[in-house]
């Protein structure tokens, strides 16, 4: 028997990564200045045409990257192998929690995110703890 709380998560991060995806895309500066300010973006935005037209490309295609991937969350939301679910979801948590720990390594030499930093860690961690929930809750059901 598949289980409801992965539908459920699957469908919920795919949500969360397919509208960050697509405002990747097609809002890079709004974003950029909603999630760091009007002064750390435009830092971030670089000081050339060429250097603006470089780093606006490398946001779009990030943005088509976390799209994708919400994409194929999605997709995989509607598999009811059990032994897949338990698999995918601890693949997910040491995804989020090596994104935790890369932005603590990383994000701390730039002076200009650091201040982001905690806000993130602590997004990435509340994400894994999702799927530790799941991981939980269908131990429980396997063992009661």
């Amino acid at each position: 028997m598949a289980s409801s709380g992965f539908f459920v998560i699957c469908l919920l991060h795919s949500v969360i990564a397919l509208t960050c995806g697509a405002m990747m895309m097609f809002y890079t500066k709004e974003i950029s200045v909603f999630g760091h300010g009007q002064e750390i973006a435009s830092k971030l935005q670089g000081s050339t045409p060429h250097d603006e037209l470089l780093i606006q490309t490398s946001d779009s295609f990030s943005g088509l990257l976390l799209f994708v991937v919400g994409f194929l969350l999605f997709m995989v939301a509607f598999v009811e192998d059990i032994k897949f679910q338990s698999f995918f979801a601890k693949g997910c948590v040491l995804l989020h929690l090596l994104m935790a720990v890369w932005r603590v390594y990383f994000m701390m030499k730039l002076e200009d995110v650091a201040g982001d930093l905690p806000r993130q860690v602590i997004g990435d961690i509340v994400l894994a703890l999702s799927w530790v929930l799941f991981l939980v809750y269908s131990w429980r059901e396997k063992y009661d």
